[in-house]
């Protein structure tokens, strides 16, 4: 029989212990797996159980952190919401002119889409089909309010260019605007994220909102 090689730990030695995640951080980590796996192709419909086996852990450990796989999803639109609405508040806040303005949150929602493939994917729906439909009415209300705080924007650009009809201007413009957002987010996850959503967009954005 051969000999055992010099260099092994004594039989009694301890491995060293895993560290516990503190609190809210599993909760984090559950999250970014979950978006992850978006990514990935064929990731129309995610188990549970494949998130799970992903993260290496139970099932159960899972629902001690969230009651529902709807509430991890909810968990990525809290995300999604908060990161663009934060940078769409700030243009807002500095860009005094309504069409620059228009034309930077437009550019901010496709590049976030862009930088999280998976957040896209929730974005249009995609992720949605096979979950709970408030979810869907969730991403609904969210390009509501994007259209929203569009049609603001544009419609002060309308008034100082001297529109008789600055609110009808507004809204149009808003609305086609937002189409053409969706519409490149949906592309981008439907190519398996090989279509940016952002090729091409100044000159287009230049067209909409001049």
């Amino acid at each position: 029989m051969s000999a055992l090689p010099d260099d092994l730990p004594p039989a009694d030695a301890a491995e060293p212990p895993r560290k516990r995640p503190r609190p809210g951080e599993r909760r984090v980590q559950i999250l970014q797996t979950l978006a992850g796996m978006l990514q990935e192709p064929g990731a129309e419909r995610i188990t549970t159980a494949a998130l799970a086996a992903r993260l290496a852990v139970s099932e159960a450990a899972l629902y001690r952190h969230f009651a529902s796989k709807a509430q991890m999803f909810e968990g990525l639109i809290d995300f999604i919401e908060t990161s663009v609405f934060t940078l769409v508040n700030q243009i807002a806040e500095r860009e005094p002119d309504g069409s620059v303005q228009a034309r930077r949150i437009a550019t901010v929602l496709l590049q976030f889409g862009e930088k999280n493939p998976g957040m896209a994917r929730v974005m249009v729906g995609d992720a949605l089909v096979f979950e709970h439909e408030r979810l869907g009415a969730r991403m609904n209300q969210f390009f509501d309010r994007v259209e929203s705080q569009l049609r603001a924007g544009l419609r002060a650009a309308a008034e100082a260019a001297g529109s008789t009809t600055p609110t009808a201007d507004a809204q149009a413009l808003a609305s086609a605007l937002t189409a053409l957002l969706i519409g490149r987010l949906q592309r981008y996850a439907r190519s398996q994220f090989k279509r940016l959503p952002t090729e091409h967009l100044e000159p287009a954005l230049q067209r909409l909102c001049s």
